[in-house]
């Protein structure tokens, strides 16, 4: 079932984003070579401590995960494409991060990602990030009443597949509100005009990921978490949680 926002609502998401983009702005600001993911980690839960926010992540366990996940921040490096586990990997000029957070202020959740490079970059690692923050842009762009989930996805997958990149199959966007994940499910690939109507008050998080080696074949790592790429080209992620509103789609998560 999907829960139709009042705008009282999407106010208070926006307050919930406006904390998901603090805390991702900190921790991309502290990523530098040398810097570990935990301790990447830690900037995001500061920032989550001082709006006396909580996390959606830690201890989040859906029934694909063999654990709760352990931290606030998920840390996708190179080949992962999401859902990477902070640890003590220390950063290194060149490599392609990924950042997952959310947070959960008054009963309300946001959920935003972004891509970056740590220092010097690989060839081909700005187009890569350029294209999935261009698939989102798409994505949101068709984000407004009266359209539909398909044309979402048709957007989103246009942008992806017209650079030549893979799409991780069975993941994407889903609703977002009182809880993390809600209905309905956003397809980073899809065909116009078909799916669910959009309607005022619908809040989703539109979240496009690329495969740079341009298959869609992934596997999960040890951790049971993180994904990467079976051919071991490297990944980019990106999402925003945005409000279909009359006025037009409303970005809770805006850095």
């Amino acid at each position: 079932m999907v829960e139709l926002k009042t705008d009282t609502s999407i106010d208070a998401m926006y307050e919930a984003g406006q904390v998901v983009a603090r805390a991702l702005t900190a921790a991309r600001r502290a990523a530098d070579v040398g810097v570990s993911l935990l301790e990447l980690d830690e900037v995001a839960h500061d920032v989550l401590r001082e709006a006396g926010a909580t996390s959606p992540f830690l201890g989040y366990r859906p029934s694909f995960a063999p654990t709760p996940f352990p931290a606030v921040l998920c840390t996708s490096v190179n080949d992962a494409i999401v859902h990477g586990v902070p640890d003590r990997y220390r950063l290194r000029d060149g490599d392609l991060v990924s950042l997952d957070f959310g947070a959960e202020l008054g009963g309300w959740v946001g959920d935003s990602a972004l891509s970056f490079v740590v220092g010097t970059p690989r060839k081909g690692d700005p187009r890569l990030v350029e294209t999935v923050e261009r698939a989102l842009a798409a994505g949101i762009e068709a984000a407004v009443v009266g359209n539909r989930i398909g044309d979402i996805a048709h957007a989103i997958g246009t942008v992806c597949r017209g650079a030549g990149y893979g799409i991780p199959d069975g993941f994407g966007g889903h609703g977002i509100g009182r809880r993390m994940h809600e209905d309905p499910g956003v397809p980073n690939e899809g065909r116009p005009g078909r799916g669910m109507r959009l309607r005022h008050g619908m809040v989703l998080a539109i979240e496009p990921m690329v495969i740079g080696g341009g298959t869609d074949d992934y596997h999960a790592a040890p951790d049971g978490w993180t994904l990467k790429t079976n051919d071991g080209s490297r990944a980019a992620h990106a999402e925003h949680t945005v409000a279909i509103t009359d006025a037009g789609p409303r970005i809770l998560t805006a850095r």
